[in-house]
C-alpha cells in the first residue's frame, strides 16, 4: 500500500458497518444509497469503514448498488480518534433545538455518551412520548458527527432522566464533576488526577438550584467553575469537554 494512500485516509468518506470480515465488508441501507447514488463512488474508490468498536478498515469499493455495496479490505488498524477516557455528559435539557447542537459538538469533542437530564430550572420538560420522538434525531446527529470527525464508536444518546435518579446511571468508579455557575474553584485545582471514566453534569439556561448542587456533592461530584464569564448552556459543555480532553492529553 502506498504511503500516500495511508496519509490521505482522513479525506476518504467514512461509514459504520458491523458486516466486516478480514477480507470484505458490506455496507447497506441508507449508507449504500449514499455511496452509490449521492457520492457516485465507483469500483476502486477508497473509503474508511469502522466496526463501531474502535477498529478502522481502509477499503476499496468492489461493487455498488443502492441496496448494498461490497468493499475489499486493504488494511485494518485501531482507530486513533478515540480518547483514553470515557466521558459521559449529563446535560440538563435546554429549550428549542439547542440539544441538537450540544449532541453534535459533544461527539466531535470526544464524549462517549450524552444523557439528557431534567433539573428544577429546566424550561423544556417534554413528556415521554415527545422524548421518544426526539431521541432518534439525537442519535442520528451523533452518528453523523462521529462519521465526520473520524470517531471509532457511535456515542449513545440516552433516555432523559430526572436528576434525582442520576445515581443509578453513574459509573461505579469515575471522576465526577459538576460545572456549577456558583463555584469559584478552577477545574485544574479541583481535580488533579482523572480516572478512566469521567462523568460531568452541566445545567440548562437557569443553572442549578443550590439543593441540586448539594445533592450532586453527596454523590461525589466536585463543583468547579468554567471561569468568570457565564457561558450559554450550549457553550458550556463544549468548553468543558474540550478542557477535559486537553487536561487528559486527548486534544
Amino acid at each position: 500500500m502506498s504511503i500516500e494512500l495511508k496519509q490521505e485516509r482522513w479525506r476518504y468518506p467514512r461509514f459504520f458497518t458491523d458486516n466486516i470480515s478480514d477480507e470484505t465488508a458490506v455496507v447497506d441501507g441508507e449508507n449504500a444509497r449514499h455511496i452509490s447514488v449521492v457520492l457516485r463512488m465507483r469500483r476502486g474508490d477508497i473509503a474508511v469503514l469502522c466496526d463501531g468498536n474502535g477498529t478502522d478498515y481502509l477499503a476499496e469499493l468492489d461493487s455498488s448498488a443502492p441496496e448494498n455495496c461490497v468493499f475489499r479490505i486493504l488494511e485494518k488498524s485501531t482507530n486513533q480518534a478515540e480518547p483514553s477516557i470515557r466521558l459521559r455528559l449529563f446535560q440538563a435539557l435546554p429549550k428549542g433545538d439547542k440539544m441538537d447542537f450540544i449532541v453534535q459538538k459533544a461527539v466531535e469533542c470526544g464524549a462517549a455518551e450524552i444523557v439528557p437530564i431534567f433539573t428544577k430550572r429546566c424550561v423544556s420538560r417534554p413528556d415521554e412520548k415527545s422524548m421518544s420522538r426526539k431521541l432518534p434525531r439525537f442519535q442520528k446527529i451523533a452518528l453523523e458527527a462521529a462519521k465526520q470527525c473520524g470517531r471509532g464508536i457511535i456515542p449513545a444518546v440516552g433516555n432523559a432522566v430526572e436528576l434525582s435518579k442520576l445515581e443509578t446511571l453513574l459509573s461505579p468508579d469515575s471522576t465526577r464533576i459538576l460545572f456549577y455557575e456558583c463555584s469559584e474553584t478552577p477545574l485544574s485545582r479541583a481535580v488533579s488526577e482523572f480516572k478512566s471514566n469521567v462523568d460531568i453534569v452541566i445545567g440548562s439556561e437557569g443553572g442549578f438550584e443550590p439543593s441540586e448542587a448539594d445533592f450532586l456533592a453527596g454523590l461525589g461530584f466536585v463543583s468547579v467553575s468554567l471561569g468568570k464569564r457565564i457561558l450559554r448552556c450550549e457553550t458550556a459543555p463544549i468548553a468543558a469537554i474540550s478542557i477535559l480532553m486537553n487536561m487528559t492529553g486527548n486534544m
